[in-house]
């Protein structure tokens, strides 16, 4: 492999790797599925509450 094209690799990783670093936010934050059911389960309760009064 020769300078140029060693040189060329290294800085379309490292673009590649701040590009994929900035992106990442954009991603939700993973919920398990035992937390997702508790949260439906009291939202399902609030609104219960709600409708209620």
């Amino acid at each position: 492999m020769n300078r140029r094209k060693k040189g060329n690799q290294i800085l379309k990783a490292r673009a590649k790797k701040a590009n994929a670093k900035l992106s990442s936010k954009i991603k939700p934050k993973y919920i398990s599925k035992g937390d997702r059911e508790t949260i439906l389960t009291e939202s399902a309760e609030d609104t219960n509450v709600n409708s209620e009064k």
